[in-house]
């Protein structure tokens, strides 16, 4: 049985910024808490999966390490793959450790009699999260990543190196940047190369889908059945009155044409306003739609 998608389980794109991650793990830890829900068996068990979610990709570099997991599989059906561009059938930390040292000739090459280009070692994918103001007027940023190095005697090792990339005004949301030649080196060949995802934490009550803008907007209750104007505020600083329909639902959307990021289309997402305690005319009110059939 196949382990649960935790981007899923989590509600968030696998482009998601880390920042976004925390922010959906944490919205519905709050909305599955066993002391928010008492004796709900199925709450429980949906906390459990959240929690566990979290645990596999709300840390980055575990989250880099289960991404690179994923990619491998879909690459190679499950199999792994030398880090230097082969086949691999011990796992990555056993062709660590017989490196090609001494005498002793790399196993891989030996199946190739008549190789027809120079080896080249696998290229690495790193992502790297910038806020929506960075994205807006550019400059240069500057990250980690894990790569393989080959030292004395063919031995190679992981290391952790620092880079600099230039993210020019109004970067989009998924740019894909390539370092030439610093991914993983091969020790008969040339480096693969380094792959940069570029992700905009968009902020608080927003993520991205296929490149739109969502931007999410609290209506309460009585004005999603009954219609209504709410207040906005847009990522392009305007503000000004939304007008809600009768028996809207969450999840309805409103396309706002060239008011997203960098002139883009932006989406409104409706959700409804969730009330930490209610007031005891508040439950008065619902106890009296409750007795209407509503």
């Amino acid at each position: 049985m196949a382990s649960p998608d935790p981007y899923a389980t989590l509600g968030v794109s696998r482009d998601a910024s880390d920042a976004e991650i925390k922010r959906a793990f944490r919205k519905l830890a709050r909305k599955y808490h066993p002391d928010r829900n008492p004796d709900d068996n199925a709450a429980e068990a949906k906390f459990k999966e959240v929690q566990a979610a979290y645990e596999t990709i709300g840390d980055a570099s575990k989250r880099q390490e289960f991404d690179q997991k994923k990619r491998m599989e879909n690459m190679f059906g499950g199999g792994g793959r030398s880090p230097f561009g082969g086949g691999m059938g011990g796992g990555f930390e056993d062709m660590i450790g017989q490196m090609f040292g001494g005498q002793q000739q790399n196993p891989f090459q030996q199946r190739r009699r008549q190789p027809q280009a120079q080896p080249k070692g696998t290229d690495v994918h790193v992502s790297v999260d910038i806020d929506l103001s960075t994205a807006e007027k550019g400059g240069e940023i500057q990250f980690q990543a894990q790569r393989l190095k080959v030292g004395a005697n063919n031995v190679a090792s992981k290391v952790n190196q620092n880079f600099r990339i230039r993210i020019k005004p109004g970067e989009q949301h998924g740019t894909v940047k390539r370092l030439k030649q610093q991914g993983n080196e091969h020790p008969q060949g040339t480096p693969g190369d380094l792959h940069v995802t570029i992700r905009i934490d968009a902020g608080e009550g927003k993520r991205w889908e296929n490149g739109i803008l969502i931007q999410e907007i609290a209506i309460p209750f009585s004005t999603m059945m009954l219609g209504g104007k709410v207040k906005i505020e847009l990522p392009n600083g305007k503000s000004g009155l939304l007008k809600v329909a009768e028996n809207s639902q969450p999840g309805d959307r409103r396309r706002m044409n060239n008011a997203g990021y960098n002139g883009g289309d932006l989406d409104l997402e409706f959700v409804l306003n969730e009330l930490e305690e209610l007031t005891n005319e508040q439950k008065a009110a619902i106890e009296a739609l409750r007795e209407l059939g509503l």
